[in-house]
Order: structure tokens, then C-alpha cells, then sequence
């Protein structure tokens, strides 16, 4: 049974490891390169240390009760959504309560992880760190790569002809801090994801004019809902992930494009998705605004570049182009390992699960944080080192590597005969992910015996949101208040926003309100009433 355990990373993912296996009494140790932990959470003013950290101004897109580790609740007058610092410093409050930062060994850096001679029995690594020159070799009973999904800036000129001869200043988005070193500048952002929608819309108020080019399109949504709510929580619910599941995809599609469209036409904003491409979804709030107000202009993707002009697919050319920033998203490596296992580890169709390489004959190498999902990404990487955990631990068991290889490689070769969908870039739908690990763990929340034990924690939990405590309600790693926490969500969804509370004058305050109001009006209406049928009680019989 594996007792020692490497973490590679000390950002969220590694954090949560860190914590996972102390819960599972194994002893982690955790080799950070940097100063810090937080991985790209921590801010810093520059990127010369090669990591990539978050831009000052960035905020959550997902809100704080779906983005929380699950037994963990952020504090209830925190945003709901927050920038970096407030971020980092949940973070903090997470690894000082947990007592995990005397697990972390700081600016070491992790040479090689490579197998023991003895492998095949013992499913033993020798891990080469180094620190301040000094390198160090320990053995470790297993091993959890968390070094994230965005450790490679990935800036693809060669795809762009003429790049070469432009005169302007290159960046990609990594490098991209703030917006007061870009005032007056025309500029021209590649790439309408997360990242490029937000750097775009932040230029657009200091620079003369911000071009936003796009090869797909894409949706856009905002953090708040109709009736003002966070989406994440409106939307990623049980009932409605039921439904999806039921409903022609067809069907599903128009449905979603109705409602997306709602709120403005993405085909009159230049944003809707281009026919035959994949369609995403970015969260922003104000892109469109900017579009609407002319300080954000689209545009199709880049054809060729000249010395300080862009010429595009539609024909159209942009003159006196100063910067242009490549939002063109990342990719992950990992130096560290050996081949064949390096390279494998880098095609998620040959991680079991997203996590576990499929090639080992002994599984205690897990990848935790290279998923791309429909929500929360820490939901899923806290599950998938709970997962990983036990797995070590011998509680959990895996299908044989042979047979996982076996798998693996006849649905690659499919790919490439083009009879199944390479899927790799795809996100993961959220709910589905996590239940299937959860179910792995034994940790996936029983919904008909909720409704026969607990009728009120099982509405919320099948038609509220999925927030990450669904997944401590029952089995390994059961936290004792995670009833009360999914039952006191939107009291801590609603705190941050109460802080001017209005007498309303068009409803009355209370019961006193009521009798002052209309306690003499009715006594007198009663009396009159009481007086007038008492007078007919009397000409009744009289008349008779």
C-alpha cells in the first residue's frame, strides 16, 4: 500500500491533493518551483519567472458556491464572484485551516520521476528535485502531477503568414497584466475565449481601438441570470442535466440557441458561431456593450499580416496596427517524465478517467487537473484526488492495463479513420463527470433514497444547484455539514448583495403596521355591518 506521496505543484489541484491524502493517512510532499502557492492564482507584475499567473483585473466566472472546495465553504460575505486577491486569499484561509502549507517544500523544482528498477512489484518512483542547486533524490510510493492545464504558452506564428515581416509588438496573453501600458494604441487581440474576451474588453478603455479576431464564434453569457442569480447556479442543476440527456440533441440545440439569443443576436454582433465549427461558450459581461459602443470591433480570422497592417478572410484590411496579443490558450508538458509515459500522459485518450495513464502496470501515478469542464474545474480536481487517493490506498480498484491500452488505442485508431469524434477538446459536462468519479469513490449522492430518507435535502439536491457538497452527503470522506451547507446556499448567495436594505412602502412591515393602518377602518366597516343586520333581523319578522 503506498504510503509517501509526491505532489507536483502547490496551485489549486495541488493543494487539494495535499489535503486528500492526509485524509486518507498518507504522508505528502509537496515540490512547489515558486515562492509561493496558489499556482496561477498568485499575482504577480511580471511573467519572467516563466509561470502563468492571472491578470490583475480578472474575475471568477464561476460563482462561489459552485467553485468551493467541498468541505470548505467560502465565507458567506464574499463576493460571488471575485477577483484574483479575493481568490487567493480563500486559498489561504483553505491551507491554513487545514494546516497544509508545512507540507510544501517552496522553489524546488522537480527534475525527473522516473520508475524504480523494482516497478512491477513495488509501483515505486525516484523523484530528482533541486533546490537553490542543489539537487536531491527521494523515493516515493506514489506520485500526483498537478502542475495545471496552463503551463505552455502556446503561440502558433508559423499558422500566420507574414507575421514574420510585422513591425508591432507580439505578445500572448500571458505576458498581459493591465491595460495602462497599451493607452492610445490600436490593437488587435486572436482569440475570443475566456481570456480574449476579457483582455479585449479592458483595452477597449484605454486604447484607441481594439480589433477581436475570431476563427469559430461564440456564445456569450453573462454571470448573472434572469432575476439577477448566478447562472452557474441557475443552470448546472440535476433535473436539467436529466432532461439534456433525455431530449434529441437537435432539439437541445435550438432550444439553448433560443435562449442564448435572448438576450441580443450574437449573428448581428459578429459573435455568432461559424457553420461547422464546435460551438463554446465564453462569460462575459460586457463584450457586447463594447461592441454595441464601437470600442470593440470583430472581426474574421487573420489571413496575412504585413508590416503594420492586417489583411483578413472577408477581404477586409486594418491599417496602423501597434500590438497584437495572441490569446491562443496553452498546453501542458511534462518534462519531468520519461518516454513513453510522457508522451501518453499528454493525450487524454490514454488517461483512464482523465487521471490515471492507462500504460502502468502498477497505479500510482495520477494526473489531477487536466480536464476542461462545463463548470467549477476545482470540483473536479478535488474528486479526482479523493479518487487517486484511495485508488493508492488499494480501496478502490482499476480495470487491468492491458486492457485499458487495448481501449485506448482502438478508439485512437478509429479516430483517425474518422468513424468516432476526437472529443479531446471538448469540455466535459460537469454533472456527469463528477458523478462518475464520485461513483468510483462510492461518494455520488443516492437521490431516490434522499426523497424517501430526507424529501427536503433531496429537492434541493436534484431541482438546486450542484454545488460540490452534494458530493460529501454519503460515503468515504462524508462531511458531517454538508446537509447544512447545500440547505444554507443561498443565504450565502444573497449576503454579499444585502448591504442597503430598503423599507419597502408598498408592502407593510409588520403585524402593528397592519392594525395601524387598518384597525379604526375596519372596527368602523364592522360596526356598520353588525348595526345594519341587526336592523334587518327586526323588519324581517316585522314584514312577515
Amino acid at each position: 500500500m503506498a504510503k509517501r506521496v509526491a505532489v507536483i505543484g502547490a496551485g489549486v489541484s495541488g493543494l487539494s491533493s495535499i489535503k486528500c491524502c492526509l485524509d486518507e493517512d498518507l504522508e505528502p510532499t509537496c515540490f512547489e518551483r515558486s515562492n509561493d502557492f496558489g499556482g496561477l492564482w498568485k499575482f504577480t507584475e511580471t511573467s519572467e519567472d516563466g509561470m502563468t499567473r492571472v491578470y490583475k483585473s480578472l474575475v471568477t466566472n464561476v460563482c462561489k458556491e459552485m467553485s468551493c472546495y467541498s468541505d470548505f465553504p467560502f465565507q458567506e460575505d464574499y463576493p460571488n464572484f471575485m477577483n484574483q486577491e479575493k481568490f487567493w486569499n480563500y486559498l489561504q484561509e483553505f491551507a491554513e485551516h487545514f494546516d497544509l502549507l508545512k507540507y510544501i517544500q517552496f522553489r524546488t523544482t522537480v527534475c525527473s520521476v522516473t520508475k524504480r528498477p523494482d516497478f512491477s512489484k513495488t509501483g515505486q518512483w525516484d523523484v530528482v528535485t533541486e533546490t537553490e542547486g542543489k539537487q536531491y533524490r527521494a523515493v516515493f510510493d506514489a506520485v500526483m502531477v498537478c502542475t495545471g492545464r496552463f503551463l505552455n504558452p502556446h503561440l502558433p506564428l508559423e499558422s500566420f503568414p507574414g507575421i514574420y515581416r510585422f513591425k508591432g509588438q507580439i505578445l500572448h496573453s500571458q505576458q498581459y497584466k493591465s491595460p495602462e501600458r497599451f493607452q492610445g494604441k490600436r490593437i488587435l487581440v486572436i482569440g475570443l475565449g475566456n481570456t480574449g474576451g476579457d483582455i479585449a474588453v479592458e483595452l477597449s478603455r484605454t486604447a484607441a481601438q481594439v480589433l477581436l479576431s475570431t476563427r469559430t464564434g461564440t456564445w456569450v453569457v453573462n454571470r448573472s441570470s434572469d432575476g439577477g442569480y448566478p447562472s452557474n447556479m441557475m443552470i448546472t442543476r440535476r433535473h436539467h442535466n436529466f432532461v439534456a440527456q433525455v431530449l434529441p440533441s437537435c432539439v437541445l440545440k435550438w432550444i439553448q440557441e433560443k435562449h442564448l439569443n435572448k438576450r441580443f443576436d450574437h449573428a448581428n454582433y459578429g459573435l455568432s458561431i461559424t457553420k461547422g465549427k464546435k460551438p463554446k461558450r465564453i462569460v462575459n459581461d460586457e463584450l457586447p456593450t463594447c461592441i454595441l459602443c464601437g470600442t470593440v470591433t470583430m472581426k474574421t480570422s487573420v489571413k496575412e499580416f504585413a508590416e503594420n497592417s492586417v489583411l483578413f478572410e472577408d477581404g477586409t484590411m486594418e491599417k496602423n496596427i501597434d500590438i497584437v496579443i495572441f490569446a491562443t490558450g496553452y498546453t501542458f508538458s511534462f518534462p519531468f517524465l520519461e518516454e513513453p509515459l510522457k508522451s501518453l500522459c499528454t493525450k487524454k485518450i490514454f488517461l483512464y478517467k482523465q487521471v490515471f495513464p492507462s500504460n502502468l502496470e502498477r497505479t500510482t501515478l495520477a494526473m489531477i487537473g487536466f480536464i476542461g469542464l462545463t463548470g467549477s474545474i476545482l470540483a473536479g480536481t478535488e474528486l479526482q484526488a479523493r479518487w487517486a487517493t484511495r485508488v493508492f490506498k488499494g480501496l478502490c480498484k482499476l480495470p487491468p492495463s492491458q486492457k485499458l491500452m487495448a481501449e485506448a488505442m482502438q478508439k485512437e485508431q478509429l479516430i483517425e479513420r474518422g468513424l468516432m469524434k476526437d472529443t479531446k477538446e471538448d469540455k466535459l459536462d460537469y454533472i456527469s463527470y463528477l458523478d462518475d468519479i464520485a461513483a468510483c469513490i462510492g461518494a455520488k449522492p443516492n437521490v431516490p433514497l434522499l426523497f424517501l430518507k430526507d424529501p427536503r435535502l433531496a429537492w434541493e439536491v436534484f431541482f438546486g444547484p450542484c454545488t460540490p457538497y452534494q458530493y460529501r452527503l454519503m460515503g468515504p470522506g462524508k462531511w458531517h455539514g454538508a446537509r447544512n451547507a447545500i440547505l444554507t446556499q443561498w443565504d450565502r448567495t444573497l449576503k454579499p448583495l444585502k448591504t442597503r436594505i430598503v423599507p419597502d412602502s408598498s408592502r407593510p412591515a409588520s403585524l402593528s403596521h397592519y392594525l395601524k393602518a387598518w384597525g379604526v377602518p375596519v372596527l368602523f366597516a364592522s360596526f356598520l355591518l353588525i348595526r345594519k343586520s341587526s336592523l334587518f333581523l327586526k323588519l324581517v319578522p316585522e314584514k312577515l
